[in-house]
C-alpha cells in the first residue's frame, strides 16, 4: 500500500459473506476512503503472503491502515471502527480474550463457503465505487 494513512480491506471476493459485508461497509463507513483489494487479484496475493495468508486458502480477515497489518478478530474490530450503524456492537466483542475471540471468527471463516456460499466469479462493484477496488484482472 503507498504511503501512509491508507486504509485497506483484503477481501475473498468469492466469498458471498465477504461480498455481502463489502456492501455493508460501502452503506455504512464513515468516510469513503477505505481501499478493497481482492485476495484474488495480484496485490490481495501479495499482501496476504507478506502477512502469513495463504491466498489460495485464506481463512484470515486482513485490515491494513496506516502500516499496520490487523487479522482475525482484531481485524474485524479494526474495521468496525470505520462504521456507523449496527456492525458497532461488535465492538462490545473487544473486552473479551483474543483467543476466545479469534475461535468464534476462525469457525466462521472456515465454513463460510458452507454456510453462506461461493461464487464462480469475484464481485462486480457498481460504477460508483470502481476506483476503490483492486481485483483480478478478466
Amino acid at each position: 500500500m503507498p504511503g501512509g494513512g491508507d486504509v485497506a480491506w483484503v477481501f475473498d471476493a468469492k466469498c458471498v459473506l465477504c461480498s455481502g459485508m463489502v456492501h455493508y461497509v460501502l452503506r455504512h463507513e464513515k468516510r469513503p476512503d477505505m481501499r478493497f483489494v481482492s485476495i484474488q487479484s495480484a496485490e490481495g496475493q501479495r499482501l496476504a503472503q507478506a502477512h502469513g495468508i495463504d491466498p489460495l486458502d485464506p481463512t484470515s480477515f486482513l485490515f491494513l491502515e496506516d502500516g499496520r497489518a490487523s487479522t482475525a478478530s482484531d481485524g474485524v474490530l479494526a474495521l468496525v471502527r470505520h462504521l456507523s450503524g449496527p456492525a458497532g456492537l461488535l465492538r462490545l466483542l473487544r473486552p473479551l480474550p483474543r483467543g476466545w475471540r479469534d475461535r468464534l471468527y476462525y469457525l466462521v471463516a472456515r465454513n463460510r463457503y458452507a454456510w453462506f456460499g461461493e461464487r464462480e466469479t469475484c464481485m462486480v462493484p457498481d460504477a460508483a465505487t470502481r476506483q476503490r477496488f483492486v481485483l483480478p484482472d478478466a
